[in-house]
């Protein structure tokens, strides 16, 4: 998706009006999903070098851009892609706070899933990496082969009906727009992490500092 493409889905996103901003109600919530790459970890993407290793504008979207290409071109660029990333999931570290968020919703009962725009298998990887991996069912976790990319809400929809929710009743937890997007455009509660202040306050319900202060919010 182009910049100003996105741009235009944030506008019509934020035409939904935004949920009641109750730590409370938050906290009855049962149903999460988790970005993944700085979210739950460190972030480690360096998305400049990444289009400039791949030959692709500022102003242009990386996965938008590959799928686009001739077949060949798109096949080298996928490859180098991949074990780029595959280098970045071997070392993710976990976010302050991400693993204590994650068990504790857990040990409350919770279900948990990931939806991120990398690759399933190098999710899995990351999981593992940060020490979490135990608390998702690999069938939850959601890559960009498994649904349409986030701002998309595909996968939202996707994790909402194979736990027989409404998407309404999910939380989507992440630290860029496109996740708070994603969350709003399916009608779930987004909540925006790891990030100071908040650029996209038409997009977000809930604030925290990290992962830490959410843990904290939720006891």
């Amino acid at each position: 998706m182009r910049a100003s493409s996105f741009l235009r889905f944030m506008r019509a996103a934020a035409d939904e009006p935004p949920m009641p901003a109750s730590t409370h109600a938050l906290a009855t919530r049962r149903h999460w999903v988790f970005d993944m790459d700085g979210t739950l970890t460190v972030a480690m993407h360096d998305f400049t070098a990444i289009r400039r290793a791949l030959e692709i504008r500022d102003d242009e979207d990386i996965l938008a851009h590959i799928a686009s290409l001739p077949d060949a071109n798109a096949r080298a660029k996928r490859a180098w892609l991949l074990e780029h990333e595959r280098e970045l999931a071997h070392a993710s570290r976990p976010a302050p706070g991400a693993a204590e968020l994650v068990r504790g919703l857990v040990a409350r009962g919770c279900r948990l899933g990931i939806l991120t725009r990398n690759l399933r298998e190098l999710a899995l990887i990351t999981l593992e990496a940060i020490g979490v991996a135990d608390c998702f069912d690999p069938v939850d976790v959601l890559g960009r082969e498994d649904a349409a990319p986030k701002p998309d809400p595909a996968g939202l929809h996707h994790l909402a009906a194979r736990w027989t929710v409404r998407p309404g009743e999910l939380v989507m937890v992440g630290d860029y727009a496109y996740d708070l997007a994603c969350a709003r455009a399916a009608g779930a509660a987004s909540v925006l992490v790891n990030l100071p202040g908040n650029p996209w306050p038409e997009l977000t319900d809930w604030r925290f500092d990290d992962c830490l202060g959410l843990h904290a919010a939720l006891a």
